[in-house]
């Protein structure tokens, strides 16, 4: 069975909400709903994951459902798990700063900057999330 999702936001005002959901083995899955073919799931990567924070914080997307919708602490214990998890020794500094930076409350902009510098591939978050969800649903 699987865990239920955290969603983050959706894109667009119709459009699929995206969002994540614990797997097993310390993993996480991305995951968009909201759509006639359902709620897909895909192995997430950091990326996508810091993608999905930083649209968390940057309210950048229209509003999930309210019965999914991703709270501060969740989004917590997703940057925590990342940090955690990751095995080169300044990625994992430079998460643990941000994982700081969530749960102290800091300001938006210093949160959006820690988790921006977390990123590997340049892509900008909400391009991320688009093109990873019309993959997911075969757009």
């Amino acid at each position: 069975m699987s865990t239920p999702a955290c969603a983050v936001g959706r894109l667009g005002d119709e459009g699929p909400w995206v969002g994540f959901a614990p797997e097993l083995e310390d993993a996480y899955a991305l995951v968009v709903g909201g759509t006639a073919a359902g709620t897909r799931r895909s192995p997430a990567d950091p990326d996508d994951l810091l993608s999905l924070a930083i649209a968390y914080f940057e309210d950048a997307l229209v509003a999930p459902p309210e019965e999914l919708a991703a709270t501060h602490g969740d989004i917590g214990a997703l940057v925590r798990s990342l940090s955690e998890l990751e095995h080169d020794e300044e990625r994992r500094r430079l998460l643990r700063e941000a994982v700081d930076a969530v749960d102290d409350g800091l300001a938006t902009d210093v949160v959006l900057g820690r988790l921006n510098r977390c990123l590997t591939e340049g892509e900008e978050p909400i391009a991320r999330l688009t093109r990873r969800a019309a993959r997911l649903i075969g757009a």
